[in-house]
């Protein structure tokens, strides 16, 4: 890809799966449940997940199934929230569940309009994991 890296992509949907290849070809782009993801254990450098973690019926089991797919030093990065609606996770409970897992997590708010395309008024945020 444009920074040197292969980048592997899963989703349940067949269509966001197209939709995926249709944006970024060059990728490799797989069918597939994020809770227990059919790729290669100890192959990746990062597992990256936006808005997966909380809607999973075991988030802490799915999650040791992604550090799994980490190469030694590799790094989860997870883009979460809390929504108005009740819905999500908030930052000390995704905090909590990648604490099972592993050592280490970092909490970044990100609040922005930038980030979301409009102003929020819940909470949502990035956790990062390298240990």
């Amino acid at each position: 890809m444009d920074e040197g890296y292969d980048v592997d992509g899963l989703d349940l949907s067949p269509a966001m799966i197209e939709r995926a290849r249709t944006k970024v070809p060059e990728a490799t782009f797989v069918v597939g449940d994020a809770a227990a993801p059919s790729l290669t254990r100890g192959a990746y450098d990062v597992v990256l997940c936006r808005h997966v973690l909380w809607a999973l019926p075991d988030p802490v089991a799915a999650l040791a199934r992604w550090v799994a797919l980490l190469r030694p030093g590799g790094a989860v990065v997870l883009v979460e929230g809390s929504w108005t609606t009740g819905a999500g996770l908030t930052a000390d409970e995704t905090v909590r569940i990648v604490r099972s897992v592993r050592a280490e997590a970092t909490v970044r708010h990100l609040p922005d309009a930038v980030y979301w395309g409009k102003e929020i008024a819940d909470e949502r945020y990035l956790v990062v994991s390298r240990r």
